[in-house]
């Protein structure tokens, strides 16, 4: 699927600039930052924003806009890459959201994206609401490794460009505790060809619990060998 792996390197500086069906929609709600932060977040949350935006002020760490609308630009350079695919109504794109911004505020996933052009780095502050509850009081195994694939997606496109997820193996350590904060860091290890390898850690705050490793496998998207 499409997510934030796919963002073209233009949008990441400007943001979404036109939404096809945006009419029920202020222009305010359709290109809100939700990488910002907001009243839901928790001061150990507000506390890694604040560092990590006190490393951007050298220029060596960029923080990522989010937004929760698809702009039309993206859905005509999907159909660059995948011609043939069974087009999808308007009535159901109008209704799409970016899933990890589905949820209402402080119910889901709270999260912001740093980048590190130079190191090749990608790290992401995560706080997860109580709609991603897996067993009680704990993180749903399945929202850390949509943070995680998201993460070292982000990491991969900027490197290579339009891209999609070929493997994700995750080894969960700790389970994660409810509307706590991880901070995921991604990094591009190597690349061959059209291949992008990025591994990534999840750790806590103080950096003294270790809760998942990953590796991953993206592969950069070539329209004559695209297929539906």
């Amino acid at each position: 699927a499409w997510d934030l792996c796919t963002i073209p390197l233009d949008a990441l500086g400007t943001g979404v600039v036109a939404w096809p069906s945006a009419r029920s929609y202020s222009s305010e709600v359709v290109h809100m930052d939700h990488s910002l932060p907001n009243p839901s977040w928790s001061k150990d949350m507000r506390l890694i924003f604040d560092q990590f935006m006190k490393k951007s002020e050298d220029g060596s760490w960029k923080r990522l806009p989010s937004y929760k609308f698809t702009s039309s630009k993206r859905l005509e350079e999907v159909k660059i890459f995948f011609p043939d695919a069974k087009p999808v109504k308007e009535e159901s794109l109008s209704q799409a959201r970016l899933f990890p911004r589905s949820l209402e505020e402080g119910l889901g996933f709270e999260y912001a994206m740093f980048h590190n052009h130079v190191e090749n780095r990608t790290a992401c502050i995560l706080q997860g609401g109580p709609y991603l509850q897996g067993i009680p009081g704990f993180l749903h195994g399945g929202a850390i490794a949509t943070m995680i694939d998201s993460t070292v997606g982000m990491c991969a496109v900027l490197t290579g460009g339009a891209v999609m997820t070929a493997n994700l193996n995750i080894n969960f350590r700790r389970p994660i505790p409810l509307c706590s904060v991880v901070v995921i860091n991604s990094q591009l290890d190597k690349i061959e060809g059209r291949k992008l390898f990025v591994s990534c850690n999840v750790q806590s705050v103080d950096e003294k619990t270790l809760y998942s490793e990953a590796t991953s496998l993206f592969v950069k998207l070539d329209p004559k060998k695209s297929s539906p």
